[in-house]
């Protein structure tokens, strides 16, 4: 150990992360003290990783941060995640800020300041690659002045930031790939009817617990797009056709835009969705290369509507995984098995219930008939703590039938999954 290099020691001291345990490590000698001073790259300070940080007081939080990261000189990563601290003192936050400003390539901190620090403000390093914000109020962004030209993710949650200032802080980060943002306080001016986001570097864009009555994104490079927990009238993609996996959950939006290029999509994911199927087809019907589909929970607008998977098998020939959840309505099932389709390339099957019938053991058996290649088949349940006799002897005909089913098709691999 004693003829390690100093830089080496400061890797394996980086990568123990924890403050608390970087501190204890580099007591071990002199070199080792040395290794921290002048070659420590990642440093954190989180709460869930020690109890005592619970029981001390905001300024002594404040007195132990500071003390810490001055022993340092070429800080690269520092997470401060404090859940059980109300707000810190803005003095010595910006004292961290400054003090790092001229390593640092990823910083991650949520606890409030007193009086309210714009953290961006204060962090335009020019080597800042990922940003992560919580719990801070975001204003006067001047993308002139301040610009982040490295920065390639960018991470706000439940941050209050206005529309405007929202896109002049893409426009300040022009290799900005990852944006996500969840549950943000927007402010919209009288003027502003939408919101408009642009960027043409970015690649994957994520949006959870957000409301809005018009959402235009406008991202030529944009290949993930993740929708949760959200309410739009209107959301809008403008792009080049570059999307490759489209997640929507629990989402409502009465019209869905996601362009007319739709060949490089792979991956499509939706649940707890009401869909207006015939529409939502149209989309995604020229997605060729499309071998992940997942229709989960989704209202259909029509009751009437039917999922065509005879044309799903037609339009997505290299689909490899399949999941649908069985659903019932005034005796029409929405995921039918009409025609003498054959999905020959679905090697993973994954079919559930919210309430189960007679009729789900049929459907099990039918679209295990439509996949001649199928590898492994994953039944999602959802089984009532009082039961009903009626539910009970539902419940075990369906078990004698999965036994059956097993026995033909040994080559599959049965799993399942009861809430």
């Amino acid at each position: 150990m004693e003829h390690l290099p100093v830089e080496v020691i400061g890797n394996i001291l980086s990568h123990l992360g924890s403050a608390r345990d970087v501190v204890i490590a580099s007591a071990t000698c002199k070199k080792w003290r040395e290794a921290w001073r002048n070659h420590l790259h990642t440093l954190s300070f989180n709460s869930s990783d020690w109890p005592i940080y619970h029981e001390l007081t905001p300024s002594r939080l404040e007195i132990l941060i500071t003390q810490t990261i001055f022993q340092t000189r070429a800080l690269q990563c520092l997470t401060i995640f404090m859940d059980d601290v109300d707000e810190f003192s803005a003095a010595p936050v910006i004292a961290w800020l400054m003090y790092t400003r001229d390593s640092l390539r990823q910083l991650r901190y949520n606890v409030r300041t007193t009086p309210n620090l714009n953290i961006i403000e204060k962090c335009g390093w020019q080597k800042l690659e990922l940003l992560a914000l919580a719990h801070n109020s975001i204003t006067g962004v001047e993308p002139i002045y301040l610009k982040f030209p490295c920065l390639k993710s960018l991470s706000l949650s439940y941050v209050s930031i206005s529309a405007l200032d929202l896109s002049l802080l893409l426009t300040a980060c022009p290799k900005l790939e990852t944006l996500s943002i969840v549950n943000p306080e927007i402010a919209m001016s009288d003027s502003q009817a939408s919101m408009e986001l642009s960027s043409s570097s970015l690649k994957d864009f994520y949006v959870e617990s957000f409301g809005l009555d018009k959402f235009i994104l406008e991202g030529d490079s944009l290949e993930n797009l993740h929708l949760k927990d959200c309410t739009f009238e209107v959301f809008e993609l403008i792009g080049k056709g570059t999307l490759r996996i489209l997640k929507i959950d629990d989402v409502s939006v009465i019209h869905l835009d996601i362009g007319e290029n739709t060949d490089n999509l792979e991956i499509v994911d939706v649940s707890n969705f009401t869909i207006m199927w015939p529409k939502f087809y149209h989309m995604i019907s020229k997605a060729s290369k499309l071998y992940r589909l997942r229709l989960w929970g989704v209202v259909f607008d029509d009751e009437d509507e039917v999922v065509d998977l005879e044309t799903i098998s037609v339009c997505f020939p290299r689909l490899t995984h399949l999941s649908l959840s069985y659903d019932l309505r005034d005796g029409v099932l929405h995921y039918g098995l009409q025609g003498l389709y054959l999905l020959v390339n679905v090697v993973v099957l994954e079919l559930g219930w919210t309430t189960i019938n007679d009729l789900f053991s049929v459907w099990v058996a039918g679209l295990l008939e439509r996949c001649p290649n199928l590898k492994k088949l994953v039944i999602y349940g959802v089984v009532s703590e009082v039961k009903s006799h009626e539910e009970c002897q539902i419940f075990a005909k369906f078990t004698e039938f999965i036994l059956q089913l097993g026995r033909k098709y040994m080559h599959v691999k049965f799993e399942f999954e009861y809430e």
